[in-house]
């Protein structure tokens, strides 16, 4: 299991762990259709994620989890952009 700020900062959909945290305080961040605005929410596989960033709104689905930042291609492997 892994923290909802960390796995996004991990994932690079957001550029650093502060504006990941930052985006799910200001609810910016749905967790399964539910808007979570605790930074330190479980993240588990299977997840599904709806972030807004800028004008756009992004929905992933969780497919695994990090220990640290990696490269991007390691970043894409971590999760998959629904339609």
């Amino acid at each position: 299991m892994s923290r909802l700020d960390k796995w996004l900062f991990h994932a690079r959909l957001c550029r650093t762990r502060a504006l990941a945290q930052g985006a799910t305080v200001a609810g910016r961040v749905r967790l399964n259709g539910a808007k979570v605005e605790k930074p330190g929410h479980v993240l588990k596989a299977g997840d599904v994620l709806t972030l807004g960033k800028g004008p756009r709104v992004i929905a992933v689905r969780v497919l695994a989890l990090a220990e640290k930042r990696g490269s991007a291609n390691e970043a894409r492997a971590l999760y998959e952009v629904l339609e």
